[in-house]
């Protein structure tokens, strides 16, 4: 009630109104939401937030299946475990600037090593067509890990009798790994791709610390545009609209993955 309840109403409330701290909120109606109909940077905002989404979420949903499953079948080390769980444990503002400085354009690691292959140095976080992928891809290196050990931990309830099955009747790992691994962890990776798809929709530090919405906005999420509106124009009903267009969108897009996902049907329980 304190914590989430209370903060939703009233922000909810604050999207109707124009509003500053140093004032009390006048009520505008649906002005702010007019307003965004017409906000061309809110709907670049959107567009970025959606590329940055699909290259963060490809990426490493298949990076951590893949890394799940060799762990499951080939080793279930702790070590193994423990060093993937590493970068996550890392603040969100500590990785941003390591990054930051990895791939800087005249000093970074990265480009230092492409040279050695006849590369030539590459603006990473300064082009506006790599600055998105960069952010992507350095998120995906701190949450795949993660996301690994929570289908690793799902696929630990497959019954094993099932494998030993397969394997007798000489099933391939490819057959294996589609026929057996991944509808019996449906619910967990229903869950996982949620979370995830959440939690990338909610980017803000990384592009706080490392391009600040640029270069020419193309790298200004919607987090970022939200803290823009509230904390350095002070518009706090409009970045309260914004942020109840944003629950609106991830609201409808869990609800579309529940249904699509079948997260609720368990093939481990016969459902």
């Amino acid at each position: 009630m304190v914590f989430f309840l209370w903060p939703a109403l009233r922000e909810l409330y604050l999207s109707f109104t124009k509003y500053n701290l140093a004032g009390t909120p006048q009520w505008v109606g649906l002005d702010n939401y007019d307003n965004l109909i017409h906000d061309d940077v809110f709907w670049n905002s959107i567009k970025v937030t959606v590329e940055y989404v699909i290259i963060n979420i490809g990426v490493q949903t298949a990076a951590a299946i893949g890394i799940a499953y060799l762990i499951f079948r080939v080793t279930q080390s702790l070590a193994v475990r423990s060093i993937l769980l590493m970068p996550f444990l890392v603040a969100n503002v500590v990785v941003a600037i390591v990054w930051m400085w990895m791939l800087d354009y005249n000093l970074g690691i990265v480009n230092h090593v492409l040279g050695w292959f006849g590369a030539e140095p590459t603006a990473w976080l300064g082009s506006d067509t790599w600055a998105i992928p960069s952010i992507a891809l350095i998120n995906v290196w701190r949450f795949v890990g993660y996301t690994a050990l929570l289908l690793f931990a799902g696929m630990q309830t497959v019954p094993k009798n099932l494998y030993e099955v397969a394997d007798l009747d000489g099933a391939s790992e490819w057959r294996t790994f589609w026929g057996i691994t991944m509808p019996m962890i449906r619910p967990v990776f229903a869950m996982v791709m949620i979370l995830s798809i959440i939690g990338s929709f909610q980017i803000f530090d990384t592009v706080a610390v490392t391009t600040k919405g640029g270069p020419v906005n193309s790298t200004r999420v919607l987090q970022y545009y939200v803290y823009e509106q509230a904390f350095v124009r002070s518009h706090y009903g409009y970045a309260a609209a914004i942020s109840v267009v944003v629950f609106v969108i991830l609201a409808a897009l869990a609800a579309f993955q529940l249904k699509v996902l079948r997260a609720g049907d368990s093939d481990l329980s016969g459902g």
